[in-house]
């Protein structure tokens, strides 16, 4: 007998519906949101049901890049909206109470991932996230995880190095060398706003280099400064429009005029003092920064 394309439908909804628990918890690893989880998985059942899949033969590793795809596109709309607000935005946990899930649905998936791990997931860029869930969370190969961030395997592999060490350096690091950091950015600001030469050679290392792209340099930034005298000389001059943020998730700086992120300063800390400040002003690079500014 004949299959109709209405057993086909059926048949492709049926293991769609088998793989929807997997499929799920990619989502909700890509995005720490159940609510757009759960949108994710559905924009990607839409996709399968209009592409069909009767020639795959991995389906569920189909389904996976699918739902990888719509998530990507997720987080960069996301951040889109973040930049363009140029506001605070919190790591958004599993809180939602949709039908079909409920608070101790929503508890157990926090609990298998952990909060911890998903307050640092929000401070990637998107494809750093995506690349860092499918290989490090779902043994994806870099081959498979290429096409999905439109990247060479090289430089998808290279996105989930870069995401694991800030994963790693994260759950590492003390809280009180976060707390430290954040005062000496905080104090480098203050002094740089006030014209404190004092106040800013007092953070900075004696031979701190301050280093900036070419994007910077074309704003008015020397392409390379040495030394704690030249670089509080600077800042004392040029630190007055700068706005405290996080950058990638570490107290850092950004300029802002008008709202449009031009620059972002990066702080290297060596033995408690600034050993290393890095302008960032180049935009393909700022968009793949994860910027959050922060209240004054």
């Amino acid at each position: 007998m004949a299959v109709t394309d209405k057993d086909g439908a059926e048949w492709l909804a049926e293991r769609f519906e088998a793989h929807r628990g997997h499929l799920r918890a990619v989502a909700y690893r890509m995005l720490g949101s159940a609510d757009d989880a759960e949108d994710a998985v559905q924009e990607a059942w839409l996709r399968t049901s209009r592409a069909g899949a009767g020639g795959v033969e991995n389906l569920g590793g189909w389904l996976t890049t699918v739902v990888a795809r719509v998530c990507l596109d997720m987080l960069r709309s996301r951040k889109s909206r973040r930049e363009e607000a140029l506001e605070l935005h919190e790591p958004r946990l599993a809180v939602s109470h949709r039908a079909g899930g409920g608070p101790e649905k929503e508890a157990l998936l926090a609990d298998s991932i952990g909060v911890a791990l998903m307050v640092v997931l929000e401070t990637l860029a998107p494809a750093e996230r995506v690349a860092f869930v499918l290989h490090d969370m779902f043994d994806l190969s870099f081959d498979e995880i290429a096409p999905i961030v439109g990247r060479s395997a090289t430089a998808a592999r290279q996105l989930a190095s870069r995401a694991r060490r800030r994963v790693q350096g994260a759950a590492t690091a003390p809280v009180a060398d976060r707390t430290r950091r954040q005062e000496l950015v905080d104090a480098f600001l203050a002094a740089g706003r006030s014209g404190d030469v004092g106040a800013l050679l007092a953070v900075l290392d004696p031979e701190v280099v301050v280093r900036a792209d070419d994007a910077a340099v074309q704003l008015g930034a020397a392409s390379e400064q040495r030394g704690a005298a030249a670089a509080a000389e600077t800042f004392s001059r040029r630190a007055r429009g700068a706005q405290r943020a996080l950058v990638d998730g570490e107290a850092g700086l950004v300029w802002a005029p008008g709202g449009r992120l031009r620059v972002a300063f990066h702080f290297t800390i060596e033995r408690g003092k600034i050993a290393v400040i890095d302008l960032i002003g180049d935009p393909a690079r700022l968009g793949e920064l994860d910027v959050k500014i922060l209240p004054d």
